[in-house]
């Protein structure tokens, strides 16, 4: 699958920042992009035509994980990742000719906190998190019955000017009132959102490449180093700080992606010869508020 020939590539989950990025960077005057809209009453017979002879299946597909999580918004994290992955595979197991590889999105949520992952890794949390991410990839693999290369991508926080992670985390720092997350102990691993499609065109490119893979940057930081680092570069005061407490209240279960330390590091990406553009947090914030 050689990038410079016109691919066809589908994408579920257009809409969101990762998706409309990878639209403008595969460009549609070059290639042929597919918007995949996957509800309850998509026939999956609709889903495989728009997926015929699809070079490459991106599934983004899911409602945002950075929200309070009630008992019914748990249910609609799950079934806007589970039952949508289940209908994509049921659609490329109908077409007649498949996509060529299919890449499906997870997180870093999967692994155990407090200790350090690379790919390989199987040590794997014990909460709703991890447990929605295993049962996520395990869906998206079925498709490898298919011949079919699989790729499931565990992405870190995403940082962009467009949004991401951004929006939530700029404002009160640019206020004068930033500061620590908790006790700020806590390891994020982060990606910057052009490292991100570089690494999802890198795959692309690179047939040796399938299984989970960590979509992180080489140097994850505690959330203090980053909080620092958002005050030198803002030239604001930084000694604020969001107790635990008051994180757990506002998101309950949510919490989680806030405060568990996740130290991810990349090491399939760069064995196989990828380079990032933005290794240190301070480099992509400096692009991003620049």
């Amino acid at each position: 699958m050689a990038i410079g020939n016109r691919l066809k590539i589908a994408i579920c989950g257009k809409s969101g920042l990762v998706g409309s990025k990878l639209e403008e960077f595969f460009n549609p005057n070059h290639n042929e992009i597919v918007g995949l809209r996957v509800r309850e009453d998509t026939s999956v017979e609709n889903m495989a035509a728009q997926l015929e002879k699809c070079d490459v299946l991106i599934n983004l597909s899911g409602t945002t994980i950075l929200a309070p999580w009630s008992e019914s918004y748990k249910k609609k994290l799950r079934s806007s990742r589970i039952e949508t992955t289940k209908k994509l595979v049921d659609a490329i197991a109908v077409c007649k000719e498949k996509p060529k590889l299919f890449l499906s999105a997870s997180a870093v949520g999967i692994y155990e906190s407090n200790i350090a992952h690379d790919d390989s890794s199987k040590r794997y949390a014990d909460d709703f998190l991890s447990a929605l991410c295993l049962e996520w990839e395990t869906e998206a693999e079925k498709a490898k019955a298919f011949d079919v290369r699989v790729v499931t991508m565990r992405f870190g926080v995403i940082f962009a000017k467009e949004g991401g992670a951004m929006d939530k985390i700029l404002p009160p720092f640019k206020m004068g009132v930033g500061g620590k997350l908790g006790r700020g102990t806590q390891m994020v691993s982060w990606i910057h959102i052009e490292d991100l499609l570089r690494a999802i065109e890198f795959i692309i490119k690179t047939p040796a490449i399938s299984g989970s893979v960590n979509f992180t940057a080489p140097y994850p930081i505690s959330n203090i180093e980053q909080t620092k680092i958002l005050g030198e570069v803002l030239r604001r005061p930084t000694f604020f700080c969001v107790p635990a407490f008051l994180i757990k209240l506002i998101f309950g279960e949510g919490a989680h992606v806030v405060l568990d330390s996740k130290e991810v590091y990349p090491t399939k990406l760069r064995e196989n010869g990828f380079e990032f553009h933005y290794e240190k947090f301070e480099d992509a914030l400096k692009e991003i508020v620049g």
